[in-house]
């Protein structure tokens, strides 16, 4: 796939050079709107508006919402006014707001500009609405109809109206004050009589989402739910907009990417990496990593305040290493089960007795059996006294027990406390358990050496 599409890119790049238009257009065409946006991404930037330019007023715009915002905003500033209002006019109202969210200001004021008065009403309208809430992520345009239609009449007004929605495949029915009664789908129109009542059709068990829910949330639904589209109501229950398939697959996707981050001690980033600079990265990183060294300060003091009990047992040195990242590796493995637990709502806070009682006897069974692997090698390959053989099992068994705990307990904590478990993964747990894995080998050492 990556052969062909550089064989493609280079291809279009040569018929450019060419000034091959025709060729250029028709291969275009044929292709799908996020194929030839990543084909795109790989052009020299000089040679792009020339390429977009090529493009079927539909395409256009459909390759255009598939663009990076820095190649977004090149194109706009390279649009005569003409052009713009091309594009804006074929672009659906959510993605809109996602394109003038990312722009300079004064970008944003050529689109609104060139938008029709009906399509700039509609973004103001949405762009009022809390960062990351359902109301931020929802688009206007789904089809409304009334309960005393017929689904001949319904089908006449999704041919009339349909064309400019984001989706027709399921249709709301509302009241005359706009509130949510009931949704119908296409297919269900279909094989309906002519001349029955939507009313006596619809599926009046809706489920909908206010415009003030988190996008998170309202992103599970579909995944829970197979939903293609999820109504979006007010505070009175009037329908005010949809969210559809894609979106809701974008916010997971950034969300899921957004955790991964927090959970490697970093700050979030909403660019691509190769799109991200060197000195911005620098500013992710640093300050988890300054936070993370001065925690590991305390492993430190721990060690130094019992340089006599190394001193007089030097073979306990060796063990430290493999003590702490056993330890580090089981709170981790816990707390990334936790969390994700926590991300699909298969969690509750309400449940930390029983996960504790779980992972508890998960940590007791994980620790006896390296405890018991770990005893032999020690004997065998490492060749110590029995004492510090037990001495570094019993400490294994009880670092991996804590060490789960730990794991399992923090994201639960964390979330109580209103932070995103995700930033207690593991570099936060694995600078914990170090130090409690420390404190409990050198107690165990002190009262079986007596050292």
């Amino acid at each position: 796939m990556a052969e062909s599409t550089v064989t493609l890119e280079n291809t279009l790049i040569a018929l450019v050079e060419g000034k091959k238009y025709t060729a250029l257009r028709d291969i275009l065409i044929t292709m799908n709107s996020a194929d030839i946006a990543a084909i795109f991404e790989e052009i020299a930037e000089e040679k792009l508006p020339i390429l977009f330019r090529l493009l079927p007023k539909e395409l256009a715009a459909e390759t255009f919402v598939e663009m990076e915002p820095d190649a977004q905003e090149l194109l706009i500033r390279g649009f005569s006014d003409n052009e713009l209002k091309d594009v804006v006019d074929e672009l659906y109202v959510d993605d809109a707001v996602d394109i003038v969210e990312e722009m300079p200001a004064n970008v944003v004021k050529r689109i609104l500009r060139q938008a029709d008065p009906e399509m700039r009403k509609m973004i103001n309208e949405i762009l009022q609405y809390p960062e990351d809430s359902a109301g931020s992520i929802m688009t206007t345009e789904y089809v409304n109809l009334r309960p005393r239609m017929t689904a001949a009449e319904a089908i006449k007004r999704i041919r009339r109206t349909g064309v400019d929605k984001e989706t027709i495949y399921t249709c709301y029915v509302t009241d005359g004050n706009r509130r949510l009664i009931g949704m119908v789908s296409i297919r269900t129109l279909l094989l309906a009589e002519d001349d029955a009542v939507l009313e006596d059709i619809m599926e009046t068990n809706v489920i909908s989402v206010s415009t003030l829910e988190d996008q998170e949330t309202v992103a599970r639904m579909f995944d829970k739910y197979d939903f293609l589209a999820l109504p979006v109501v007010d505070q009175e229950d009037r329908l005010v907009g949809i969210v559809t398939v894609d979106d809701a697959m974008d916010v997971l996707q950034e969300e899921i990417s957004e955790d991964f981050e927090k959970m490697a001690a970093i700050t979030p980033s909403e660019k691509p990496y190769f799109k991200t600079g060197v000195f911005e990265t620098w500013k992710q990183r640093i300050p988890w990593l300054l936070i993370l060294m001065i925690s590991a300060t305390f492993t430190g003091m721990i060690i130094t305040s019992f340089e006599s009990a190394l001193a007089a047992q030097v073979a306990l040195t060796a063990f430290i290493p493999m003590l702490m990242d056993t330890g580090g590796n089981s709170g981790s493995q816990a707390s990334v089960t936790i969390i994700r637990g926590m991300a699909l709502d298969e969690i509750e806070l309400s449940d930390m007795l029983r996960v504790v009682w779980k992972e508890g006897r998960v940590a007791l069974i994980c620790g006896l059996t390296l405890a018991a692997c770990n005893f032999v090698k020690v004997l065998l390959i490492d060749r110590v006294s029995i004492y510090v053989a037990a001495v570094v099992c019993l400490t294994l068994a009880g670092t991996v027990f804590v060490a789960k705990l730990v794991g399992c307990t923090m994201p639960m904590v964390a979330r109580r406390l209103g932070f995103d478990p995700a930033v207690m993964a593991s570099p936060f747990i694995t600078t914990i358990v170090d130090a409690i894995s420390l404190l409990i080998y050198f107690q165990i050492a002190a009262a079986l050496l007596r050292i």
